[in-house]
C-alpha cells in the first residue's frame, strides 16, 4: 500500500482454520485469499491488490501469532535424501526493500512501474510488479492447462510483468517483445524485477543430521504452512 508501513491484522480464529481445509478454495488455490481477507481489519483493502511481498509478510505475522515462531517440517536433504524433521525460525526474517535495484539501472516510476534498458536489443521494458490478482490469475491458468503452463512459463511470466516496450503499452507490442525477446534480454528483466520488488526472505540454513550436508532452504508459504505438525 503505497505510502503505509504497516497494517492491522486480526488473530486467527477456527473460522480461518476452516477456510484453510476447504477442499473446495485449496482446489480453487485461493485459500490463503480467503483468510487474508477474513484477517485485515481495515474492509477498504482489498487483499488481492497488495503486492506479493506485502502478502507473504502479512502471512508470516497471521502464521507467527497462530501458532508460534518456530515452524517444524520434513525436509529431504539435497545430499544425501534422507527425510528429516527441520524447524525454521519465523523471526529470523529479513525484509528486502528493492533498493538494490539501483544496481542494473531500473529506474523506479514512482507510478507502480519501473524501467529497465535491455542489454542486447536495448529496447526500453517497463514492468509492473505482481499483485495477488495477477497471482490468482497464474493459478486459475495452471488448473485449467497445467502442461502448458509449465511449457510457456516464462513467457506467461513476462506477459503479466511487462505493461509497456518503448513506451508503447498496447497488447501487440507487449506480446510481440514476450515472444520474440531474446534469452539474455529474458534474463535481465526477470533479474530486474527481483531487484525491484520488496520482498521477506525466509532463507534459513539447513544441516542434515546424516551427512552435515549444508544448503541454504526457504519456507514455502502454502496452506501447508499453517498446519503445523503436532
Amino acid at each position: 500500500m503505497h505510502g503505509e508501513d504497516s497494517i492491522e491484522i486480526k488473530q486467527m480464529t477456527a473460522k480461518e482454520e476452516d477456510l484453510l481445509t476447504s477442499r473446495t478454495l485449496l482446489k480453487k488455490g485461493v485459500a490463503l485469499d480467503r483468510v487474508l481477507q477474513s484477517l485485515i481489519i481495515d474492509p477498504r483493502i482489498d487483499a488481492d491488490s497488495l503486492l506479493v511481498g506485502d502478502r507473504n509478510a502479512i502471512i508470516i505475522a497471521i502464521r507467527s501469532s497462530a501458532y508460534g515462531n518456530m515452524y517444524e517440517t520434513k525436509v529431504t536433504c539435497p545430499g544425501c535424501g534422507v527425510l528429516q524433521e527441520h524447524s525454521f525460525d519465523l523471526n529470523e526474517v529479513t525484509v528486502y526493500d528493492g533498493s538494490d535495484a539501483a544496481e542494473l539501472n531500473v529506474i523506479n516510476n514512482h507510478d507502480g512501474t519501473f524501467t529497465t534498458q535491455l542489454p542486447k536489443t536495448e529496447i526500453e521494458v517497463t514492468f509492473k510488479l505482481l499483485d495477488g490478482t495477477d497471482e490468482k490469475s497464474l493459478i486459475n491458468l495452471n488448473n485449467r492447462k497445467k502442461s502448458a503452463l509449465f511449457d510457456n512459463m516464462i513467457t506467461t511470466q513476462l506477459s503479466n510483468m511487462v505493461v509497456a516496450v518503448n513506451g508503447d503499452d498496447s497488447t501487440q507490442a507487449v506480446n510481440y517483445l514476450v515472444q520474440n525477446i531474446p534469452s539474455i534480454d529474458s534474463r535481465h528483466i526477470r533479474a530486474a524485477y527481483k531487484l525491484a520488488a520488496p520482498n521477506v526472505d525466509l532463507t534459513q540454513t539447513f544441516e542434515c543430521n546424516e551427512c552435515d550436508y549444508l544448503a541454504e532452504m526457504e519456507v514455502p508459504l502454502s496452506a501447508d504452512f499453517f498446519w503445523p505438525e503436532r
